[in-house]
């Protein structure tokens, strides 16, 4: 250790214990005094690694785009009495085990919405898993076909949030519709979803083709839910070129 700085040997031990962030952080952090340097290095190193986590939680939760409340208008949603774009953004309805049903036609911010706030709660340490709903049952159907289901459903059960986008998009013959429910049970009372849809319930035995399995379905997914609709012109179709 003989001609080696005190910085040198921090960052050797960085290096043992495997704190890589840490030591690129040495030559950053100008602090006279001894605690305050360590103070600040650690900090950052608690700041990079909720950093890693963030981005680790989102890209496991499966979005296929990533989008920020920051950007979302309510303008054109109408919001239950008892929810405010506020109480949404803090996330109570998941501590809750609530619903967040949104209904209204293609493009008007559905998914926007349920990706957003599946971010947010990613970020505030929740585990979250998105899906598109007709991709979800046919990993459903493959699982069960290969004996993979129980393990599936168990990982359901460790979520905080499932949201099934596009919920009725595409019918879904019996044994699908079996699944789906099992997945729909799992999460009763337990944890929270967000569903976008453009279908009202009372067509969702259109879908479902069990009338049974579907009143059964919407039976556990409106108990505990908030309706959201969206009401507004497709938002693609209103910045379309084609329209100027």
């Amino acid at each position: 250790m003989s001609g080696t700085t005190t910085r040198e040997r921090i960052a050797q031990c960085c290096k043992r214990l495997r704190l890589r962030k840490l030591t690129d952080n040495l030559a950053l952090v100008d602090e006279s005094d001894p605690e305050q340097y360590v103070l600040r290095l650690l900090e950052m190193e608690v700041a990079h690694r909720d950093r890693v986590r963030v981005d680790r939680a989102i890209k496991t939760a499966g979005f296929y785009a990533l989008k920020s409340l920051e950007d979302f208008r309510f303008d054109e949603v109408t919001l239950p009495a008892a929810l405010t774009p506020e109480a949404l953004a803090s996330l109570q309805f998941i501590a809750d085990r609530e619903n967040l049903i949104l209904y209204g036609n293609v493009g008007t911010g559905k998914t926007h919405l349920a990706t957003a706030l599946g971010i947010e709660a990613c970020k505030a340490g929740r585990r979250v898993a998105f899906y598109r709903t007709a991709a979800l049952v046919n990993t459903l159907i493959r699982l069960n076909e290969g004996g993979e289901l129980d393990a599936f459903l168990k990982r359901i059960e460790k979520l905080d949030l499932l949201i099934c986008d596009e919920w009725g998009y595409v019918p879904v013959d019996r044994d699908g519709a079996q699944l789906l429910f099992q997945v729909v049970s799992a999460c009763y009372e337990k944890r929270s979803l967000i569903l976008t849809t453009n279908l009202e319930f009372s067509k969702w035995a259109t879908i479902f083709v069990d009338e049974t399995m579907t009143t059964a379905i919407i039976d556990r997914l409106v108990h505990h839910s908030h309706l959201l609709i969206f009401d507004g012109e497709s938002h693609r179709v209103k910045h379309s070129l084609m329209r100027h």
